[in-house]
């Protein structure tokens, strides 16, 4: 008996829930564009909220399924309080976050750049080399500058460019799976 991938069925989500995860996209693409400090504000509000219900929803679930169940309780209290922390004193987290979530990229494009460098230099060839070399340039960079408000901003203006431009590429790809 033979089959092909072509033949197994996947669960997709339905094209009407894609094109609102679009729209939404787009939405906040827009308002992070023209109203970045108060769309910041309440995306971490709304991170906030979602940390300490997952939390909670995570300790539920540690009831039902007993395995784990010391990793899950670890997770769950440490989701709830930093959603706890986050909801308390939302307008530090406002200021904290991105600056946590710029040293974390200037950290992690430092750690593959080098990795990428030891790869090129066996035998990974030049061009590894060189991208390995910007990435770590970009990793120090950013590492080193980190609390910059340029920096924040940028960061906020690229997040909105994505979103916008991944909300509709979402939309588009909604229409397509549109049943005829």
């Amino acid at each position: 008996m033979s089959t092909s991938a072509m033949s197994f069925k996947t669960n997709q989500s339905p094209w009407w829930l894609i094109l609102i995860g679009g729209v939404l996209n787009i939405i906040v693409g827009v308002l992070l564009l023209t109203s970045p400090v108060k769309t910041v504000f309440v995306l971490v509000l709304a991170l906030g909220y979602y940390w300490l219900f997952t939390g909670i929803l995570g300790l539920v679930a540690m009831f039902l399924d007993t395995t784990a169940w010391g990793w899950k309780l670890f997770s769950s209290l440490l989701s709830i309080a930093a959603g706890i922390i986050i909801l308390r004193y939302p307008l530090i987290n406002v200021l904290i976050i991105p600056v946590i979530l710029i040293l974390f990229l200037g950290i992690q494009s430092l750690v593959v750049g080098i990795i990428g460098l030891i790869l090129a230099l066996r035998g990974g060839g030049w061009g590894a080399a060189i991208f390995s070399g910007l990435s770590i340039v970009f990793g120090l960079i950013l590492i080193f500058n980190y609390t910059s408000p340029t920096l924040i901003l940028s960061l906020v203006w690229a997040a909105a460019i994505f979103a916008v431009v991944g909300g509709i590429s979402q939309s588009i790809m909604a229409f397509q799976q549109r049943p005829a």
